[in-house]
């Protein structure tokens, strides 16, 4: 049959139904009995299951039956049972011209560990049979550890003995949790705060320390112009949605002030002004020994986990070594330090570095009066922020997209390694290109070097494998095209008592140095504040693994009790929830079937 004569009768709705039926019959019946040999009945030969806890334990994506067929075998002591389409979401055939037709289902499914929530992709073969070209498996809840929510929700009324929010101080508080809590997370901004509400939801005892004063000062700080590159739709913290007032593009100081409410509507326990001052852990007992400094009283709190939700970046300055250095009589500041300041106006100020803290801050300065000038040393990837809605978010962050849980499912169910997401990505990253070819023209024009990104798939490939290289444009790339903010491309060679000197010989004038050239990473700042001893147990932070999954965030770190969390609030939405149940099943002694 060809691809016309698949489109031409896979058209109905109870035809779709019923192809979905007989996919999930087939593929209970393989995966109760762990039937191997039933592979290629469910799945075409170079298929992708991409798993989160559900039959590995981990986060997987495994390919092809040589990896699969492991996964089918450990099935088969998980009492597979309960598979049923979703009836929020029927069944949905999508075709290009020539392609065959793909029919995307969303099910459920329940294991021994728990609920299931499932997306499949089936494609008929020559043979009429559908098959999966994709699967993917989320563990939802715990089977007896159901989070709080919905139907379960707390009753509210006071009970005898029990606790009373004290809204006068830093925020509410459980004194049984701050004085015991089995979970400590270091850092309150929007993933370590996720993560609490995740953990507070499953009835963990979590307390979240931050070294600022406020709650959201890690944004309020920062420089005036300061917006979220990311918009709104695809933002949205666990189980609190931004208002439909909410701007687009988030300014800094309505997130800090965000973040402080999302704390107190949860009721999550957090203290402020606090930090690490030393710790140890106990292998026998599996338990941590933390020394709290909260302005200037320790206490010390033995958690069972301790979760480091600092920032990806890190918070360790990195610094490159210029010539010349200790000739420059004016002020060199690393970008983490940088603030808004209205002294700057008529000064000359250089910024170094092209990604998203070096065009931001080119922008505020320019806000601020000064004489900017960027200097580029490699190429950047630019997109426009507008146009990254329309073209790549839209469709599941939009106006009118379907409910935020449906579009993460959905866009979890998309290995990194898959060729055929990578070739979309590969288009959309082409299309997005096309039209900001204006905003594109205008920077070749000055000189400003840009490209599609690593292997052309753009600014989300280079998050994951750089956390940097890209630029998500919000008004810096006009003010170079229109040459409001100067450019200078090319080598370093060093400073002069007043001058910036490049390899070509050209000297940059300037009063002031703004270094926008990054962080040394989260594993660093691990180092910093828990030792060697823990970090030297953790393997490489962030990137991918072979598999094209983020190597040590949100699973196993290499040192027990120990993890990271971060990532833009998207990815901290979708995959604290993993973290959290991880938590949770090891407080109470829930094991999983890891898969080889």
């Amino acid at each position: 049959m060809t691809a016309q004569e698949k489109r031409d009768t896979a058209g109905s709705d109870d035809m779709l139904v019923d192809v979905a039926h007989d996919w999930l019959e087939k593929l209970g019946r393989t995966l109760r009995r762990g039937d191997t040999d039933s592979y290629g009945k469910v799945f075409v030969p170079d298929a992708w299951w991409r798993d989160l806890l559900a039959f590995s334990g981990d986060l997987r994506s495994l390919h092809t039956v040589d990896a699969i067929g492991p996964m089918i075998a450990t099935a088969g002591t998980l009492e597979v049972s309960d598979l049923e389409l979703d009836p929020r979401v029927p069944p949905a055939l999508s075709s290009g011209d020539t392609a065959p037709p793909v029919l995307q289902i969303l099910f459920g499914l329940t294991t021994r560990v728990g609920c299931v929530r499932a997306v499949a992709r089936l494609t008929p073969g020559d043979d009429d049979i559908w098959r999966a070209t994709a699967l993917l498996t989320e563990l939802d809840t715990l089977h007896g550890h159901e989070p709080a929510t919905g139907r379960r929700r707390p009753h509210g009324a006071p009970e005898s003995g029990g606790w009373v929010e004290d809204r006068r101080g830093k925020g509410a508080r459980e004194a049984s949790t701050v004085d015991e809590p089995e979970v400590v997370v270091i850092g309150a901004g929007h993933s370590g705060l996720g993560l609490a509400a995740h953990l507070k939801t499953l009835g963990v005892r979590a307390l979240v320390v931050d070294r600022n004063a406020h709650i959201g000062d890690n944004w309020r700080s920062r420089y005036d112009s300061l917006v979220l590159h990311d918009p709104v739709w695809a933002n949205h913290l666990p189980f609190l949605p931004f208002p439909p007032t909410w701007p687009a593009f988030t300014p800094k100081d309505r997130m800090g002030d965000w973040l402080e409410l999302y704390a107190l509507a949860l009721g999550l326990d957090v203290r402020t002004g606090t930090t690490v001052t030393s710790s140890t852990y106990d292998v026998s007992t599996g338990t941590w020994e933390l020394d709290l400094d909260d302005c200037g009283q320790v206490h010390t709190v033995r958690p069972r986990h301790v979760v480091l939700a600092t920032g990806l970046s890190g918070t360790e300055p990195l610094v490159p070594e210029f010539e010349g250095t200790d000739l420059f009589r004016g002020e060199i500041l690393h970008s983490g330090r940088y603030r808004t300041d209205p002294a700057r106006a008529g000064t000359s100020v250089v910024v170094i570095g092209t990604g998203n803290s070096g065009h931001d801050i080119a922008q505020d300065l320019y806000l601020s009066g000064a004489n900017v000038t960027l200097v580029q040393r490699g190429p950047t990837y630019v997109v426009g922020g507008t146009t990254v809605v329309d073209v790549m978010l839209e469709p599941a962050y939009g106006e009118d997209s379907p409910p935020t849980e449906i579009s993460d499912l959905v866009g979890a169910s998309f290995p990194r390694f898959d060729e055929s997401a990578r070739d979309g990505l590969r288009a959309a990253v082409a299309l997005m290109a096309e039209r900001d070819r204006p905003l594109l023209d205008g920077l070749t024009t000055r000189g400003f070097r840009h490209n599609l990104g690593d292997d052309d798939m753009g600014a989300m490939n280079l998050f994951l494998t750089r956390n940097g290289g890209y630029y998500i444009d919000v008004g810096a790339s006009r003010l170079i095209g229109d040459g409001e903010i100067e450019l200078v491309s090319g080598t370093i060679e060093g400073f002069t008592p007043d001058a910036l000197r490049m390899s070509d010989g050209r000297r940059i004038p300037a009063d002031t140095v703004v270094l926008a050239t990054g962080f040394r990473g989260i594993h660093d700042t691990a180092r910093r504040v828990l030792g060697d001893a823990v970090a030297d147990k953790c393997g490489p932070v962030w990137g991918l693994d072979d598999e094209g999954e983020v190597r040590s965030v949100w699973r196993r770190s290499g040192h027990d009790g120990f993890w990271f969390s971060g990532g833009n609030l998207t990815m901290a939405r979708v995959y604290n929830k993993y973290l959290a149940l991880q938590i949770k099943a090891d407080l109470e002694g829930i094991e999983f079937s890891p898969t080889p």
